[in-house]
């Protein structure tokens, strides 16, 4: 806690000393524009503060990234809204002329936010007012090979008015925000702005049973997230390969593949994010491309893994154009095409059947990966492994007979364990009864529609 303390305030003195310098600027900037007397005759003779220290998150981001004049204002036009609005309430003031505000201001408000919004129209006020070069070149701050784009940090919003970039919100991402105040960055909260969820697993490779074939290839998974960018970066490879990895999951469910996923990630330190697709899908032209592209902007450069479960539905055969709607659904397809092999990360599309998915999409991944119901010696090893050492088998308990008898997923098999182990439990004892995994059997082979 009190380490966490020392950075907040090491966070507060490099802000309050860039604050200071943004005051400056505003202040020159506003006074140059309506004529008034000022110290400086522009704006970029007001030198930028050295960093406070080197124990901040702002002294560190400085460090790295060297940002000049123009990206480190830009950075603090963003912030000001969080850390000190009032600043911004000068961009309040009316043109008395029109009796309304002045349109080379740009910004933004509403109803919730008392404060001033700004826009990529304040920003090029800020740093070019009037002179057109400038502005221009100061467009080059939200080109997509800019680092503020790459790692997510600062960006446009999409406006209101179609065809006017800079009428959108100036925004900082949340991550970014609470790094550079608190000190920590914030996970993304799941909900409609960003559809998916962290999942984890308490268990390790030994714990999931998969063949030789399956687990070979999943083995070359982790090799690429362990070496790839050693690959891509040290070994000269990144004009010749495509950054990131693709793969396909297929098989029935619970034969794996979600918990393939998780200790993908456990064993390679990234997170894992399971997308919801009934938020991302949506009935309406141009929005499920919209819903999706809040998870890849949140997602880039952040080495997770992303994981579409059920992905038929959004990954699934384009069907013939035969209405504007059917054009429009190719075209989301086209999009995710171009989202997924541009991906530096993880993408793993889960289904029940490869066949489902589209071949414009498995053609481009680097692994198709099957994951079949197990054979007799695999759901020996599950059962085995799924039965509690606080438990006891009744004598008429034939693992190996039940393996060989009833070709069950793993995960239909743990259902069986957890339905005779709490029927052991609810009889007063420990014995786990023939009868009682007889019964679960018969209840995980109803769920599967098949005659009992």
């Amino acid at each position: 806690m009190e380490e966490t303390n020392d950075k907040i305030k090491a966070n507060a003195r490099s802000l309050e000393k860039e604050l200071q310098w943004f005051r400056q600027v505003l202040d020159t900037r506003l006074k140059l524009y309506f004529g008034q007397e000022a110290e400086y005759s522009d704006i970029y003779e007001i030198e930028p503060p050295a960093p406070v220290g080197s124990d901040s998150n702002w002294a560190a981001f400085l460090a790295k990234y060297q940002p000049g004049v123009e990206e480190r204002l830009a950075l603090l036009l963003g912030l000001v809204p969080y850390i000190e609005p009032r600043l911004l309430d000068v961009f309040f003031t009316k043109n008395a002329q029109y009796d309304r505000p002045f349109s080379e201001f740009g910004g933004l408000s509403n109803g919730q936010h008392k404060g001033f919004i700004p826009t990529g129209e304040t920003l090029l006020f800020l740093l070019a007012a009037n002179h057109l070069d400038r502005r221009f070149g100061a467009m080059r701050l939200f080109h997509p090979d800019h680092y503020f784009a790459i790692e997510h940090l600062l960006w446009l919003e999409k406006g209101e008015t179609p065809g006017l970039p800079l009428a959108g919100a100036l925004t900082v991402s949340d991550e970014w925000v609470a790094y550079f105040t608190h000190g920590e960055a914030l996970k993304p909260v799941f909900g409609k702005d960003f559809p998916a969820e962290e999942i984890r697993t308490q268990l390790e490779w030994t714990d999931l049973v998969l063949n030789n074939q399956t687990r070979r290839q999943i083995r070359e998974m982790e090799t690429w997230i362990e070496h790839g960018d050693t690959l891509l970066n040290d070994w000269g490879m990144a004009g010749k390969i495509r950054p990131g990895f693709r793969a396909l999951f297929y098989g029935k469910p619970g034969t794996g593949k979600t918990m393939t996923a998780c200790l993908l990630g456990k064993a390679t330190g990234r997170e894992v994010y399971r997308i919801d697709l009934s938020m991302v899908v949506s009935k309406y032209i141009g929005e499920t491309e919209k819903n999706l592209a809040r998870v890849f902007r949140q997602a880039e450069s952040k080495g997770w893994i992303l994981f579409f479960d059920e992905a038929d539905a959004l990954f699934g055969k384009r069907s013939e154009t035969r209405s504007s709607h059917d054009r429009y659904a190719n075209q989301e397809v086209a999009y995710l095409l171009q989202r997924i092999e541009s991906f530096d990360g993880i993408i793993i599309l889960a289904s029940n059947f490869k066949e489902n998915v589209d071949e414009a999409f498995t053609r481009r991944f680097e692994a198709v990966i099957q994951f079949p119901i197990p054979g007799v010696e695999e759901r020996l090893r599950i059962w085995q492994q799924g039965i509690s050492p606080s438990a006891a088998l009744a004598p008429e308990v034939d693992l190996r007979e039940i393996a060989r008898r009833f070709e069950l997923s793993g995960g239909a098999i743990l259902n069986v364990v957890r339905y005779a182990s709490l029927e052991a439990l609810r009889q007063g004892g420990n014995v786990i009864t023939m009868g009682s995994i007889q019964q679960g059997v018969r209840r995980e082979l109803v769920k599967e529609g098949k005659v009992v």
